[in-house]
C-alpha cells in the first residue's frame, strides 16, 4: 500500500495514545512462560503477535518449523529459550531478510553451555535446527558488539539452567539500556542479579514470578517528537512514564536540542515547541539506536547539522538503516556521509538541489517510513511506499496521523485535484 501524505492545514494539536513497548512486552511473554504462566494474547504488533501465538502453541516437538517471518527479537529470543527447553525439536526460520541477520554469537555461546543448535543453511546465521536439553550454566563470554538481544536472550534463560549464569561483555556494548531494561524485569520477577559495567551475574534459584506489564513504547514516541519539532505543534502523549526502564526515555532530552520542550503531568507527557534551538546536534546513540531515523530525519528537515555515533548496529536491522537513511534524504538533497567503518553518521549542512516530489522507499521497515512520513510539512504530498509495514511495532500509526489532522490519499490522485478538494 503506497499513500500520498499532506500536512495539517492548522497548527497541530492532539492527543496519541502510544501501541504498547514491544521491547517490554515481548521480555514479559518469554520472563512469564518460563515461570509457568499460560501466555496472554498480543496483536499490539506484528512483532508481539508472532511471539505471542508461537508461545501460545508450547514449545515445539517432532522437527516442527517454526518460522518468526521479520520478527528479529523473536528469533533471538526463541533461540535461546527453545535450546534451554528439554524435548524441544525444531527448525527456526523466519523471512529472507532475518536469514540475513547474524545470530553466530549467541549460537555460539549456547553451544558452549551444551545446546545442540546446528545451522541449516549459512553458517552464523538462521535457519537453525535446535534441540532443546537442559543446560549448565556457569561462566561465559559473547561479543556484545553486535545485538543486545543476544545478552538479554541468555539472561532470560537463567532460571532454565542447572546452575547460575555469569556473562562477560566483549568489545563495545551495544544498546545498554535494553539489557538493564532485562535485568530490571527479571528482578522484578524474583532474580538477583549483580551489574557491573562488563560483567552480568544471574541467581534464579528461587525461580521466577509471573508478572503482568505493559506500557506505552518510548521508542514509538520519537516520532511525535519529531511531528512536534517539525510542526511547532503540540502533542500529549497518555500513560508515559519518566520513570521507565525503556532507554528511548531518554528521546525527552535529545529533542530538548532540536526544540521540543517536555512536561510530565497526571500521567503524560505534554510536547511543545520552543524557538530556543542548538546549532549543532552530536549524540551518542549507543543506547537508543531505535531513535536515529527520527532523529535524523527531524535534523534534516529544520537544518539542523549532526554528528550521531554508536549507530553501528543499525546496520543489521530490517534493512541496513544507514543505507536506507542516506539514499532517502538524498531525495531531499541532504547528502550524509558515515565514518568510523559505518559507526558515525554526519551531516555538514550540505544540500543540492531537488526538483521533484520525494517518493520515499520504506524497505521493508517500520520506522523508516514512520520517520519519513513528517517531510510532508515541508514537502506535501510524498508518496510513503509500501506504508503498511508500520503494523510491525505501531499498527494505528497513520489512523493517528489522519485524527492529528494529516491527509493521507491515494498517490495515483493528481496533486493538482488533491489540493483542490482541500
Amino acid at each position: 500500500m503506497d499513500i500520498r501524505l499532506f500536512p495539517p492545514e492548522e497548527i497541530l494539536e492532539t492527543t496519541v495514545a502510544l501501541p504498547p513497548s514491544k521491547s517490554i512486552g515481548t521480555r514479559a511473554m518469554v520472563l512469564n512462560f518460563i515461570a509457568g504462566a499460560t501466555p496472554e494474547p498480543d496483536d499490539s504488533c506484528d512483532d508481539t503477535a508472532t511471539l505471542s501465538a508461537i508461545l501460545s502453541a508450547g514449545l515445539p516437538v517432532g522437527e516442527t518449523e517454526v518460522n518468526v517471518g521479520p520478527a528479529g527479537t523473536a528469533m533471538r529470543f526463541l533461540t535461546a529459550l527453545f535450546a534451554a527447553s528439554e524435548g524441544v525439536d525444531c527448525v527456526l526460520t523466519g523471512s529472507e531478510r532475518m536469514l540475513r541477520r547474524p545470530i553466530g554469537p549467541l549460537v555460539g555461546v549456547l553451544r558452549k553451555i551444551g545446546a545442540d543448535i546446528e545451522y541449516a543453511g549459512e553458517e552464523g546465521f538462521p535457519p537453525l535446527r535446535i534441540r532443546g536439553r537442559r543446560l549448565a550454566g556457569g561462566s561465559v563470554e559473547i561479543d556484545a558488539s553486535v545485538s543486545s538481544q543476544f545478552i538479554s536472550a541468555l539472561m532470560m534463560i537463567t532460571p532454565l539452567l542447572e546452575d547460575d549464569l555469569s556473562i562477560r561483555l566483549l568489545g563495545d556494548v551495544q544498546s545498554m539500556s535494553y539489557i538493564r531494561m532485562t535485568a530490571g524485569m527479571m528482578t522484578q520477577r524474583g532474580a538477583c542479579i549483580d551489574f557491573e559495567r562488563d560483567k552480568i551475574d544471574i541467581s534464579c534459584s528461587g525461580g521466577l514470578k509471573p508478572l503482568p506489564q505493559s506500557e506505552p513504547d518510548w521508542s514509538a514516541a520519537a516520532f511525535w517528537y519529531e511531528i512536534s519539532a517539525v510542526t511547532a505543534g503540540w502533542v500529549t502523549l497518555t500513560g508515559i512514564s519518566e520513570e521507565s526502564l525503556q532507554g528511548d526515555r531518554n528521546v525527552a532530552g535529545l529533542y530538548e536540542r532540536l526544540g521540543v520542550l517536555t512536561s510530565f503531568e497526571d500521567g503524560n507527557a505534554e510536547l511543545s515547541a520552543t524557538p530556543d534551538l542548538y546549532n549543532w546536534l552530536e549524540a551518542d546513540l549507543t543506547d537508543m539506536p531505535d531513535a536515529v531515523p527520527s532523529l535524523v530525519a527531524t535534523c534534516c528537515l529544520i537544518g539542523m547539522r549532526f554528528v550521531l555515533t554508536g549507530i553501528g548496529a543499525l546496520h543489521n536491522k530490517e534493512c541496513d538503516r544507514i543505507e536506507a537513511l542516506i539514499a532517502e534524504m538524498a531525495k531531499l538533497g541532504c547528502i550524509l556521509e558515515t565514518e568510523n567503518y559505518g559507526t558515525t553518521l554526519r551531516w555538514d549542512g550540505r544540500r543540492v538541489p531537488v526538483r521533484e516530489i520525494p517518493v520515499f522507499d520504506t524497505y521493508n521497515d517500520h520506522r523508516m517510513a514512520m520517520a519519513l512520513a513528517p517531510v510532508c510539512v515541508f514537502v506535501p504530498g510524498i508518496v510513503i511506499k509500501n506504508a503498511e509495514v508500520v503494523s510491525k511495532s505501531y499498527p494505528r500509526f497513520w489512523q493517528q496521523l489522519e485524527e492529528a489532522g494529516f491527509r493521507i490519499v491515494d498517490p495515483s490522485e493528481p496533486i493538482s485535484a488533491v489540493e483542490e478538494d482541500a
